[in-house]
């Protein structure tokens, strides 16, 4: 099997370690010459929780060749119109694209590439990107091992071709294979708009927010505006790392002390984490808050929910985009009118 990695960043640099270790020849597609040179020249490179160096091939879009039977998608979706566009041509009739991409891109990707070569996924663990060929993993080891990927197909039929999908990525750490694909991309939602969408917010890691109560109580209410819009849209949220999604949901904020102890243990493993938002700002780039958090507001204005702290953050992150910069941990006061409403039992409307 002909396999590719589109996207050789923080975590295609990982994911492409680990497969060629494996012994699974995969090539790594970048559009960042100096990676791609680096990689080639002195292999992938990981740190962190892991230290690690494989041998790798890495090429620049212009010089892929051939026709590709599985591809990864671990570019941003911001670059996916110009992306899946020069992917075509090496594809051909029975390839799988698989993206393992943040927010919901299944539906968009399978009207460039076509639905019956689209499967999807989630992933389970987090890296930083610090320099051509150098991938540093932020999460521990043992929740990579213990909860990768979760995939499946688009209309939740369990295919063969999963299995093949599933013994490239089990190289990486163990991956399940389920049927309702939707309800892992909601809840894989949830995961990036509570924590990573604070985190580009306030310019801040994800341990950042675990340990401060008043971005944990807006984070709270991130996550149940998620699973409201989920559920107004027929969704039920999937098990994500072996946890129920579903119990971030409350009806009275003064539930919320009683989440804390599961944010805490589900996130405790990923405290050095820093939003790939966030990373991207860093460098200057547009990143992908209207594919996180900005699907549940969209998704909440049409199905009649209100989303103002999912709204709130967008609007902070989408500021720190438009002046090339970076917002800090002070700017969670950005979000006091919004606890005082609540605090004041004044509702939210739309």
């Amino acid at each position: 099997m002909r396999v590719a990695i589109i996207g050789a960043g923080s975590l295609g640099t990982i994911v492409g370690a680990f497969m060629n270790k494996q012994g699974k020849e995969v090539d790594l597609i970048d559009v960042n010459q100096e990676n791609v040179s680096a990689l080639n020249e002195k292999g992938a490179t990981v740190t962190g929780f892991i230290e690690l160096n494989v041998p790798v091939r890495a090429y620049t879009p212009d010089q892929m060749s051939g026709h590709y039977d599985l591809v990864f998608l671990l570019n941003k979706q911001t670059t996916n119109r110009v992306v899946l566009k020069g992917l075509l041509p090496f594809l051909h009739e029975a390839s799988i694209v698989c993206t393992l991409q943040n927010g919901i891109p299944e539906e968009s990707v399978a009207e460039v590439v076509g639905r019956e070569r689209t499967i999807g996924g989630a992933v389970g663990f987090g890296a930083t990107w610090l320099g051509p060929g150098l991938s540093r993993l932020t999460t521990t080891q043992e929740a990579v091992k213990k909860f990768a990927f979760e995939i499946g197909e688009l209309d939740g039929v369990l295919r063969p071709r999963l299995e093949a999908v599933k013994e490239y990525l089990q190289c990486v750490g163990t991956t399940e294979i389920l049927s309702n694909l939707t309800g892992i991309r909601w809840a894989k939602v949830l995961m990036n708009a509570t924590f990573s969408g604070m985190s580009a917010a306030l310019g801040c890691t994800f341990g950042n927010v675990l340990y401060d109560p008043k971005a944990m109580t807006c984070l709270a209410f991130i996550a149940d505006e998620c699973i409201k819009v989920s559920h107004a849209q027929g969704i039920r949220l999937a098990r994500m790392q072996g946890e129920d999604m579903e119990s971030f949901e409350f009806n009275d904020p003064a539930e919320i002390p009683s989440k804390m102890p599961l944010y805490k243990k589900i996130w405790g493993q990923h405290v050095e984490l820093k939003a790939s938002m966030l990373q991207d700002l860093e460098k200057g780039r547009d990143c992908e808050i209207e594919f996180i958090n900005g699907i549940i507001c969209r998704k909440g204005r049409e199905t009649g929910i209100a989303t103002p702290f999912n709204d709130k953050v967008v609007e902070l992150v989408t500021e720190a985009q438009n002046r090339r910069g970076v917002n800090d941990f002070s700017y969670l006061s950005r979000f006091d009118e919004l606890l005082d409403r609540y605090a004041k039992g004044v509702a939210v409307t739309l």
